[in-house]
């Protein structure tokens, strides 16, 4: 049996999701059509008390959309130095955009609301104009640390005093609401864009959502267009994310508390003095005396996936498809490291 724990990205539909999707009413989206399409986008769109949705086929498309959206040639974004948007979307930022971004320090990739004003460009020739900041809730480099609706309005009236759009790469935001129990659509009030991710913690094969204004998800339907996402029959596809917003959901927190256990687990080692707060469903090992590389081979060789994460880390993801009997046997496995 192999333990992956690359990611929450691996897991397979279960039988009810399948039966789901195979029975999902389809049309052709890229004209509008597909029932189950549209079903998605309602649900989701109600969620957060916005006003529309787009159902695409990546986080990245969604993030780049709204990077799009809200910025313009010679404009800036601002977001934390760990930001999947500008460290693992392929350059999208400039390829897609043609926009410059300033990256901030912060805690556990987490940026404040001083920081962002701080960080706010003069009306100067010699420097792009701000237009944007992202945000990423739960932060995968930051161990899927999160943010609370305390620390985000702050941020928010920032941007409207700058008059700044404020987006969300809400890849695993439900993993965030399910610890804090904090209401989504207030959540929703707050961001002029959210991404959520449908296939991470919620399971699905594929998808993820762009939610926003009309006006906002008119404009991104056609940038969709031109970034090659329209996906026709895509109903059976969007048919696994109403599944999972159905039953997926209050499940996230058992993948937390096996998160947490696996942390503990790995500390015991004595090559792992670190591993940072196990809030959510990431754990990241600090190595101490042995490279990332070694450490992933002896792993490997004992049927366990994970990656590297950094000059002296390692990533671990729980998800839907590891369960308390692989998380025993993850156990037993690494007990003779």
């Amino acid at each position: 049996m192999i333990i992956d724990l690359r990611s929450d990205t691996v897991t397979k539909p279960t039988q009810g999701m399948r039966e789901a999707m195979f029975s999902a009413p389809i049309g052709d989206d890229v004209f509008g059509e597909d029932p189950t399409v549209l079903a998605l986008e309602e649900k989701i769109a109600g969620i957060f008390g916005k006003e529309a949705a787009l159902f695409c086929p990546s986080g990245t498309m969604t993030n780049q959309i709204a990077i799009r959206l809200h910025t313009r040639i010679q404009t800036e974004v601002i977001c934390h130095k760990y930001s999947h948007i500008y460290l693992y979307e392929g350059g999208g930022i400039m390829a897609n955009s043609l926009a410059s971004v300033k990256l901030l320090e912060g805690d556990l990739g987490k940026i404040t609301a001083s920081q962002v004003g701080a960080s706010i460009n003069p009306d100067d020739i010699h420097a792009p104009e701000t237009t944007m900041v992202s945000l990423e809730n739960t932060m995968n480099k930051g161990g899927g640390s999160i943010y609370t609706l305390d620390e985000v309005i702050p941020i928010k009236k920032v941007c409207e005093e700058y008059r700044l759009k404020l987006h969300l790469d809400g890849a695993r935001f439900f993993n965030a609401l399910v610890e804090t129990g904090e209401n989504p659509s207030e959540w929703g009030a707050q961001f002029d864009t959210i991404s959520i991710c449908l296939s991470k913690g919620l399971g699905c094969p594929v998808g993820s959502v762009l939610l926003g204004s009309k006006v906002d998800i008119k404009r991104a339907r056609k940038i969709r267009k031109v970034m090659g996402g329209g996906m026709r029959q895509a109903g059976f596809l969007a048919a696994a994310g109403i599944y999972a917003l159905d039953h997926h959901i209050d499940r996230l927190k058992e993948d937390h508390a096996r998160a947490r256990t696996l942390g503990e687990m790995l500390l015991k080692k004595s090559f792992v003095p670190e591993v940072l707060p196990v809030a959510t469903n990431i754990a990241i090992a600090r190595l101490d005396g042995i490279t990332p590389e070694f450490f992933l081979k002896k792993l490997n060789e004992k049927g366990i996936k994970a990656v590297k994460f950094g000059p002296d880390l390692v990533r671990f993801v729980t998800h839907h498809d590891f369960d308390d009997d692989q998380l025993e046997e993850f156990r037993k496995r690494i007990s003779d490291l």
